[in-house]
């Protein structure tokens, strides 16, 4: 029974995550903490956008679902997998899917990348829990720790993708992996959902960074650059709010690249601390959120109560500003929901602002 009601419960999980798994019924599901741990369809596909060649590892198998999809650029690939009823899964499930290039290894990763013959890829997903079962985010909590395992890893491939939390600060790995040739953060309609290095022993020193937000019908928005350069970049700042706002996709905003934003799309940032952008020009290829400006009104009381008296319902977000979301309703009685953004920020001269605004969909304009 217990069985049954998990293959149950792993077709619910599966049905919009992995569209290819839910519709083959003799796909097997495994135990909850790994599906949730598991790699979406879409990012596993833009995973395997990235690799190519004749052979491939993935050193920590799970659920198989990064490995069935990055496999099949490849002639030969390797499953491997500490857990016996996992490697019993994905046995079942590449037979399922029609995968024949891939054999199932029930090993630890350490021991297995030891004695392996080189490979063109290797790819790795460490364990993100402790023993206690909490989430771990640096490198050193990890299982395996790829830092101290890197000099192995890129003397077995010739390159290494290695799969990290989104909660990983980005500067701390790339000061234990300095090898890291690319970091790509990945989100999926706008939610951070990994941190991908691809490390390259042979590459030189010019780390690019890519933010890519998969959004409907597997649709991406990509903005890429150069490590060195955000630092060397000066934003462009606001003295006004200007007819439409700009918000950065979860990518962008886990990136850092604050600066080079407002350079490259010429709009202007609304405070130092503040991540938003205005301009007067609609930019159709911004890599995030756009919103026309309705109202911009500052935090007094009268202004408050101006603000309550034309809107009963709405969606509010606080950005570098001295109260909650939670407060702020409760404050002015504001409701939940509605097409009308608010946005209560800190702009020019350090100032309290709340704009109200209206969500941009350019699929209907």
């Amino acid at each position: 029974m217990a069985f049954v009601l998990r293959q149950i419960t792993g077709m619910q999980k599966t049905k919009s995550k992995i569209p290819s798994f839910y519709e083959n019924t003799d796909i097997l599901y495994p135990i909850q903490l790994s599906l949730e741990q598991s790699s979406s369809e879409s990012t596993a596909k833009y995973k395997s956008s990235l690799c190519e060649g004749e052979t491939f590892a993935d050193l920590t198998g799970g659920f198989g679902i990064d490995c069935y999809f990055i496999s099949q650029k490849f002639s030969q690939s390797s499953y491997v997998e500490r857990h016996t009823e996992l490697c019993e899964i994905a046995t079942n499930n590449f037979k399922a899917l029609g995968v024949n290039n891939t054999t199932v290894f029930n090993r630890q990763s350490e021991e297995f990348l030891a004695e392996m013959l080189p490979v063109d890829l290797i790819f790795i997903d460490p364990a993100r829990r402790g023993a206690a079962g909490n989430k771990v985010v640096l490198l050193s909590d990890c299982e395996p720790n790829v830092a101290t395992l890197s000099p192995l890893l890129l003397q077995k491939a010739q390159k290494v993708l290695i799969k990290l939390s989104p909660m990983l600060d980005v500067s701390l790995a790339l000061k234990e992996l300095p090898e890291t040739k690319e970091v790509h953060i990945v989100s999926a309609d706008n939610e951070c959902k990994e941190v991908l290095l691809l490390l390259d022993d042979n590459s030189d020193k010019n780390l690019i960074i890519k933010t890519i937000n998969i959004i409907k019908d597997a649709k991406i928005q990509q903005f890429d650059y150069l490590f060195a350069d955000e630092s060397v970049t000066q934003a462009s700042f606001a003295k006004d709010i200007l007819k439409y706002i700009y918000e950065p996709n979860s990518s962008i905003m886990k990136s850092g690249a604050f600066n080079l934003i407002s350079e490259r799309f010429g709009i202007q940032k609304l405070h130092k601390n503040t991540h938003l952008y205005t301009a007067n020009v609609l930019i159709e290829n911004f890599p995030g959120r756009i919103f026309e400006t309705e109202q911009v009104s500052g935090s007094s009381k009268q202004e408050i109560k101006e603000l309550q008296k034309s809107v009963i319902k709405a969606n509010i977000a606080v950005r570098n500003y001295p109260i909650s979301v939670e407060e702020f309703r409760k404050k002015t009685g504001i409701k939940d929901g509605g097409d009308i953004y608010i946005f209560a920020c800190k702009t020019a001269n350090d100032l309290n602002s709340i704009i109200k605004c209206r969500k941009i969909n350019l699929e209907r304009k």
